[in-house]
């Protein structure tokens, strides 16, 4: 990409800006976790992610999908079916973070293994 396909950030040339500011745009809880999905499977309707993304409640998939539609990783399109129904997909950008998104899963497959109690997990 070059600079005119750079998604806008404020930096005050703060050594640490571009990790903050990438963070910042994937540091919400769910929003890993729906690109993960978008990046396997696209696109879904928003009851298909709901079950993709089974322990979300539909409030907050839906503030989460608002969100990274404003950071510009996922367009959203209303499809003209009665019902009327909606599909996600990701952009150019959201596309992009699949080097990111395969990393964490790489990493979570190697280091994380199953907890024997909830009080004993990490998450």
């Amino acid at each position: 990409m070059s600079s005119v396909d750079q998604l806008p950030t404020w930096c005050t040339d703060e050594e640490w800006c571009p990790m903050e500011s990438a963070a910042a745009v994937l540091g919400r809880k769910w929003h890993p976790a729906i690109v993960y999905h978008l990046l396997d499977e696209e696109p879904l309707r928003f009851s298909q992610l709901e079950d993709r993304v089974h322990t979300v409640s539909g409030k907050v998939l839906s503030e989460s999908l608002e969100d990274l539609e404003e950071k510009q990783l996922v367009e959203r399109h209303v499809i003209d079916d009665r019902p009327v129904k909606v599909e996600y997909e990701l952009t150019d950008y959201g596309e992009s973070l699949r080097p990111v998104i395969e990393q964490m899963v790489s990493w979570g497959e190697q280091y994380l293994r199953d907890a024997d109690s909830p009080e004993e997990s990490v998450v």
